[in-house]
Order: structure tokens, then sequence, then C-alpha cells
């Protein structure tokens, strides 16, 4: 079972801009070798795969007339939405013609209810092509529907057994918890919600029902709608999200349509529905399965490593820098990563002002601001007269300690 190291390889870091030599995969943690950031940071064409990814996703749902199989290998492909919009714009001898494409829109047939939606969302997060929004949107997918979290094919050696579990696993949420959002105006969203009740209550509902909507105003009419998220009112006239698990009868503002755990815009409209909650993929698994902090993985495996607040694949708790197993070694953690001693004083350790060499982690040590010291009658001592400085009050500036103002004096002139 492969990983895909050949795709993007050597693709610039949009992070580290030059400090990253390009893209290039590690051999089990989804991240760049080179400069440790994720393939998301990275300019990697991806259009295609994550169309794959999310075909993948909604074969054998209901959402497959979202996805079309290709003839040539039967892979079911995500049919995005792509809205393009053309504005005649006056120019000084004619008009020209100004194309805006979105790279996703709502799957809507009345192009001004997917057009007002998007006005809806932040200006940074419409997925205009080529904008800060299109690459928001990439980077969301690769984050919030990591492939790793529905394909065993794009895991790391999975036993048989893990196999089975995930393949489980994923049957079971696409059939309970996975769906789509929908965007319809708010009085469509109430009909549809009346109807689905007159079915249940038959027709004395019906009569109650239109007949307390015939009795409001269009004051109170407008004011009946209110986003499941924020609680502030929805007008009738504007777009309104609403999610099939959750019932008609909850609605969102576009732009609150998001996970209740990253506070991120679910990216395509695609949620997960859970005690009352919309999450993306990514925390949505989190929240039903542990998740390798080193490969990034859930774990299947009845048997892991629970460190620092995180959880761990056995074979996969290992040095950040180096991978190498830190099973009973001593270790530091760096960024919420694990670092093994030796690699950590050679690449974070502190620097001592004193003897300027770096300081153990084990080893006690004076900090002040940004400088460091060992805690030790050679190294911290008055930058003028050497005194030891240990339990003593001291002076700082620059980097340099002293124990008097006299010292002080004696040195700065």
């Amino acid at each position: 079972m492969g990983l895909g190291h050949e795709q993007g390889f050597g693709a610039p870091c949009l992070k580290c801009k030059d400090k990253c030599e390009g893209f290039e995969l590690h051999f089990w943690r989804k991240i760049c070798r080179n400069c440790k950031c994720g393939q998301e940071e990275h300019d990697v064409l991806t259009s295609n795969e994550e169309d794959r990814k999310v075909g993948k996703l909604f074969e054998d749902t209901k959402y497959t007339t979202l996805i079309a199989k290709l003839k040539n290998d039967g892979i079911p492909m995500y049919k995005r939405n792509v809205m393009i919009l053309t504005n005649p714009v006056p120019a000084k001898k004619n008009i020209s013609i100004n194309t805006v494409t979105y790279e996703w829109a709502p799957p809507v047939q009345n192009q001004i209810l997917a057009r007002q939606y998007m006005q809806m969302l932040p200006k940074e997060k419409q997925p205009v092509a080529g904008s800060e929004g299109a690459q928001y949107r990439k980077k969301q997918l690769a984050k919030q529907l990591p492939a790793h979290d529905q394909d065993p094919s794009k895991c790391h050696e999975l036993s048989p057994s893990e196999v089975k579990q995930m393949e489980q696993f994923v049957k079971k949420y696409k059939n309970e918890a996975l769906g789509v959002g929908d965007v319809k105006l708010p009085g469509e969203v109430e009909t549809k919600a009346t109807d689905k009740n007159n079915v249940n209550n038959g027709d004395r509902g019906t009569s109650a029902a239109v007949g307390a909507m015939e009795g409001k105003s269009a004051d109170q009419k407008a004011s009946q709608y209110f986003c499941y998220c924020c609680k502030l009112n929805m007008k009738e006239g504007d777009p309104a999200v609403y999610a099939e698990r959750a019932g008609y009868d909850k609605l969102w503002h576009p732009a609150c349509f998001v996970c209740c755990t990253c506070s991120e815009l679910l990216v395509d409209m695609i949620y997960f529905w859970k005690n009352g909650n919309l999450y993306c993929g990514r925390h949505y698994c989190d929240s039903e399965k542990p998740r390798c902090a080193g490969c990034d993985e859930l774990i299947f495996s009845n048997e892991y490593t629970q460190a620092e607040g995180q959880n761990w694949h056995l074979k996969h708790f290992c040095c950040f820098d180096c991978d190498c197993v830190l099973a009973g070694e001593i270790y530091v953690m760096v960024n919420d990563k694990p670092v093994c001693k030796p690699c950590y004083v050679k690449n974070h350790a502190a620097i001592c002002q004193g003897c300027h060499n770096a300081i153990d982690p084990e080893v006690q040590r004076v900090t002040y601001n940004s400088f460091n010291w060992h805690a030790t009658q050679e190294c911290f001592l008055c930058s003028c007269c050497s005194k030891c400085l240990i339990g003593q009050k001291f002076m700082p500036v620059e980097g340099m300690v002293f124990c008097s103002v006299e010292c002080k004096k004696k040195m700065m002139s």
C-alpha cells in the first residue's frame, strides 16, 4: 500500500518559500521531509486527486449524483459545480467582459441563489480561481477530508484486520453521519419541513400549519428564521444552508456552516452530523477513533501509546527529527513533537550566554527573556567582575548580567 510519494514532488512550499528545497513526502509521516510542513502547504496541483478522493467518499451513498465514473478505469470522480460569471465592464471605446470563475459553487439550478451564497461568505474564503479563497478551499479539502481517513490504500502498513475495521468504520459513517449541505431560501426549507410533518401528522396538521402561516405579518415572517449556529435572525430572501441529517427545522447562514471543533467553513458543504453538531470529516473521525500524532492516521489497533496528551501507533512514537524509536528513551517535546535527547541538543537546545555551549535538557538553567545560562558558578557570572550570581540579584543588559550598578557602568563605558 503506497502513500503516493511521487505526487507533488519538488513543489515549492507556500509557507517556507525558498527555505524548502521542494516537496518530498516523508516515508510514513504526511509531511515534507525537507521543511516538515504538510502537503497542503505546498503548491501541489491536486485537483484531479482531490476530485477522486471526494468521489470515493460519495461512492455507495445517496450522493452518487455528485460523482461520475470514468470509462477507462471506473474510478468515481467528484463532479464539482464550477460557476463562471461574466460581467460587462464599460471601457473607453467598447465594452470588455470580466469573467470570474468559482472553482466550486453550490450545486443549485438557480445561479442567482448560488451567487448570493458566495457573496455571503468572507471574501478571503470565496473560491475564485487564482485567489486566496481558492487556496483556502484546497487547503481545507486536504485538512478536513484526509484520504487516509477513508481509503486503506492511503495508509501505512495496515494489517488485514485493521483494513477490515477501517472499511466497516467508513461504511458506518457514510450511513450514519455523512451529508452535503443544501442551499435554499428559508421559505422553501420551511415548506419542505411542513410537507414532511404533514406526512407524519395528516391533513389536520396541514390546515393548522397553513392557518398559522397566513396569520403572520410580513415582519413576523422575516424574523421567524434563526441560524442554528449564531442564533441571529435570517432574512427570508437570503440563501440558507440546511443539513438533511440535522432536520429541516435547522438552518445556517452560509458563513456559519462550520465545523464545531475547528470553526472552519465546511469545505464544499460536506459535513458529518453527530449529537446535534456539525463536524468536518477530520474532527468527526477524531471524535470516534484515536489519531496517531506521528502519521496522522486513525488507530484501529487495540495497542497504542499515549504520551503528552496525544496518541501514537507503537511504531510511530519516534523522534520528529531522526525517526528513532523513543520507547524507553529520554525525549523532549518541541512544538508538541517529541525529539530525542541527541537531536534536541544538536538542533533545539538553548545556548548558554556564559560558555556558548548547548544546555542539556536535564540540567538546571537560568533564563531571562530570550537569554539562557547554565545554572553553575562557571557560567552565571557578572559580565564585569565574574562574581557568581546564582541566588543573587542581578541587572540584565542585552545578554549581559551585572552584580551592581558600578559593574554595569564600568562595562558600558
